[in-house]
């Protein structure tokens, strides 16, 4: 009979497979996005009120995204917490003993026996914490280190995007969480548990693309 820790990455999978396909994809399926925000002057009070519309909509959509983010985040360092204290990793049958995110990613991917220099599952769990903490604090170190490490999160320019928020422009809250990052995180963190899956016809590849 398989151990307590064997079964665990597969429930974990299991989990998140089952958070993935019944909350945040179809929550991010049900709202509507636009691909251009139309600007300046309109002709009619119709017109401009359809753009203020559509620019709620783009907000609300960016908004969703990184909420998503901060509770996939916290689900799988809760499971890898979890892993941990059943594989006794790290002297971490303690639970109040954290060393943070990035140490107990690596414990445990030590555990299971994972690259993660492989297909950047490693940068890619890593980049989803990143941007978890900046969800979650807001301006800081975490904001200051994901902004040079990914200055492609913060489109100030972009066609489908309008800061909504009034007064001075808080760096943290422009941060953009787009659709194809969410899957990409998603894909890593049920990625992560089918490589630790020790039992037999574990999910290594599971079925989640960016788009």
């Amino acid at each position: 009979m398989s151990s307590n820790a064997d079964q665990l990455p597969r429930v974990f999978q299991a989990n998140l497979a089952r958070l993935v396909d019944r909350v945040i994809l179809p929550g991010l399926d049900a709202l509507a996005v636009h691909p251009r925000l139309e600007r300046g002057e309109a002709a009619t009070l119709d017109a401009f009120l359809d753009r203020g519309a559509a620019q709620v909509d783009n907000y609300t959509a960016n908004e969703a995204a990184k909420a998503y983010v901060l509770t996939l985040a916290a689900v799988f360092e809760r499971q890898m917490s979890m892993w941990a204290r059943a594989c006794q990793i790290e002297d971490r049958s303690d639970p109040s003993r954290t060393r943070g995110f990035e140490a107990l990613l690596t414990g445990c991917a030590d555990q299971a026996g994972i690259d993660l220099q492989r297909d950047r599952l490693g940068s890619d769990l890593s980049r989803m914490f990143l941007v978890a903490n900046v969800v979650r604090h807001g301006d800081g170190r975490a904001c200051e280190t994901l902004q040079a490490a990914a200055p492609e999160l913060w489109g100030t320019d972009a066609p489908d995007y309008l800061d909504l928020l009034p007064g001075e422009a808080v760096v943290s809250e422009r941060l953009r969480m787009r659709r194809r990052d969410l899957i990409r995180y998603i894909r890593a963190t049920t990625r992560f548990w089918g490589l630790a899956d020790p039992l037999p016809m574990a999910v290594t590849d599971p079925p989640y693309r960016e788009e």
